[in-house]
């Protein structure tokens, strides 16, 4: 049973095989050969179908059981001490309620089952901005992607025995029974207690409910920032690199941007992927913001990739990934809907039948890709690095189909994390039956800020004291229609338009206009070389409307007040100051 010399995490790991009976322990060190062993296992259970080793060698489906294919919010809870801590936006379970609706259902969980105990590092294994943690699963699906996802092993472990600190998160996938499905963060004990659920969002611990939901809290005490956020390096032809965070609600083409393929006519730019989803920030002694991607990996939505939208995520998926609720082609092959026009001929769906269109679509809206960071066609070294990179601007985005230009830069710190706390997309009549309402997402973090969002934006508006060289911060907006529902702006590889007018204003070299919601270029500033867009169309896509804006900054009042006095003055002072530049 002994299998490290830190006696809290060796009791915890017998505390908790007591309580779940797992038939046996597996300590994992995060080796190839372990990799492997665990494939060929899940292989012979059935759980993992192999594809094709011709087209995609190395490469794994999994089909979840069909009551479990998404993060399920309603069922995630901060359990913090006091209620007020978690804030208006979470959904709170006192601790001790925690505890014994988890141990209840932990109670011989794992009989018949191993339990797995991964060690990992969030970020790289050398890195003072990295924080560890272990997870105890029985689940033999999560611990491949947890290898693919984290550094996990050995090396991890033998930080954790150094420094003696980590986040414990137990998983077990139970009965897989909805009424009995929990996903359990205790911020003030770093702990994640997730139950009922073998779904990546909510089975996979180092990942939303490590790097976000435990690390925003830890994030606020510590004097850090733990973003929803991808990193890119941008490269101009002087080779000059300016590296980029950005925000973006689900749906808003995160990942699309993380690894864009810059146009035809911007030869000599390159773009760097250091990650497509977080990004943990640290304040250095040169007064910059420098960020880590705490993942290895990328869990993308299949759904929508295609040549078009993101070849380099099509690529780097061909090799040593797990797809999961995907469709599979008679050629062993994954497909699904956006990959080609139509279905090939003797599809199987997501839940393994033979396609027919009157059960749904091929693949699960929400089936994933797992993919190694190093496989991605764009991936910079610079993600192992241990000192992070130096973050030139950070980006806010979101849907909104007339409100928000194209893109808006800050007037300041506090204007940027007012820019920040504002953002979001439109429900769509789907979702809501009505059309155009907004859904605040601040920074992207709704479903993920481990705390009270007015003390976040507090922590964020603290920076400003403590440096004179933050990253300038800009909304973006790729969203924007014309009066016939039709988007403006083509998006993808060419959005490297608008950041080549970011990346010039921060090295001070591009012009902004002055407005009442903040600095806005030209529509000469961005260059449209090669697109079919005329003069009218980016001036309406750099324009705004007063009156539009006034009836928005009621709607973020109403947001704003559940928060009560709790909410920083300083950013309601910010909010005043808009409207009334806006009145007049």
């Amino acid at each position: 049973m002994e299998q490290t010399s830190n006696k809290t995490l060796s009791e915890w790991v017998r505390s908790t095989a007591e309580l779940t009976k797992p038939d046996h322990i597996h300590w994992c060190d995060g080796s190839k050969e372990e990799y492997n062993f665990l494939v060929q296992k899940l292989e012979a259970s059935g759980d993992f179908t192999k594809l094709n080793p011709k087209t995609y060698p190395g490469c794994y489906l999994y089909r979840s059981n069909p009551n479990d294919v998404a993060r399920t919010e309603h069922l995630t809870f901060i359990c913090s001490r006091n209620k007020d801590d978690a804030g208006p936006l979470n959904y709170w379970m006192a601790p001790d309620e925690a505890r014994e609706k988890a141990n209840g259902i932990l109670q011989g969980a794992m009989k018949g089952r191993t339990m797995y105990v991964i060690p990992y590092a969030m970020g790289p294994i050398d890195s003072p901005l990295t924080r560890c943690g272990v997870q105890l699963t029985d689940s033999s699906y999560v611990a491949v992607n947890m290898m693919i996802m984290t550094r996990a092993g050995t090396k991890a472990l033998r930080r954790i025995e150094r420094e003696g600190s980590f986040v414990k998160g137990t998983h077990t996938l139970a009965d897989l029974n909805p009424e009995r499905r929990y996903i359990m963060h205790f911020p003030e004990e770093l702990a994640i207690i997730s139950v009922g659920s073998g779904y990546g969002g909510n089975a996979l611990l180092g990942k939303k409910c490590h790097a976000l939901r435990i690390a925003s809290p830890q994030a606020h005490t510590e004097g850090w920032l733990a973003e929803h956020m991808l990193i890119i390096g941008i490269e101009t032809p002087e080779k000059e690199t300016f590296f980029v965070t950005g925000a973006f609600p689900s749906g808003c083409g995160k990942t699309n941007l993380a690894m864009i393929l810059p146009p035809e006519k911007f030869k000599g730019y390159k773009i760097w992927t250091l990650g497509d989803d977080i990004a943990w920030l640290h304040l250095r002694e040169d007064g910059r913001l420098w960020a880590i991607n705490p993942e290895n990996g990328f869990f993308g939505i299949a759904p929508g990739t295609s040549q078009k939208s993101n070849p380099s995520a099509l690529d780097m998926s061909k090799k040593n990934s797990i797809f999961t609720n995907v469709g599979l082609t008679k050629e062993k092959e994954p497909w699904w809907e956006g990959l080609s026009k139509t279905p090939p001929e003797g599809m199987i769906d997501w839940q393994g039948r033979p396609y027919d269109p009157k059960n749904g679509p091929v693949a699960h809206a929400n089936s994933r890709f797992t993919v190694p960071l190093s496989n991605c066609p764009t991936y910079s070294k610079l993600a192992d690095d241990p000192r992070g990179v130096p973050i030139s601007a950070i980006l806010f985005g979101g849907r909104r189909r007339s409100l928000a230009p194209l893109v808006t830069e800050a007037n300041d710190w506090a204007h940027g994390v007012w820019l920040g706390a504002t953002a979001g997309s439109e429900t769509t009549a789907a979702m809501t039956g009505k059309v155009g309402i907004p859904r605040y997402d601040p920074m992207a973090m709704r479903p993920f800020c481990g705390y009270n969002m007015a003390d976040y934006w507090s922590h964020w508006l603290s920076f400003a004291s403590k440096s004179t060289k933050l990253p300038k911060i800009y909304r973006v907006n790729w969203f924007r229609q014309d009066d016939n529902g039709h988007f403006m702006w083509p998006g993808f590889g060419d959005n490297l338009r608008v950041l080549k007018w970011i990346i010039d204003r921060c090295k001070g070299c591009a012009a902004a206009e002055s407005t009442p919601i903040g600095l806005l270029p030209k529509p000469e500033d961005i260059n449209t070389d090669g697109l079919d867009i005329g003069p009218d169309t980016m001036k309406k896509l750099l324009s705004f409307s007063r009156e539009e804006w006034l009836r928005e900054m009621g709607d973020i009042e109403t947001f704003f007040e559940p928060f009560g006095s709790r909410i920083p003055h300083t950013l309601l002072e910010e909010h005043k100051k808009i409207k009334e530049s806006l009145s007049k």
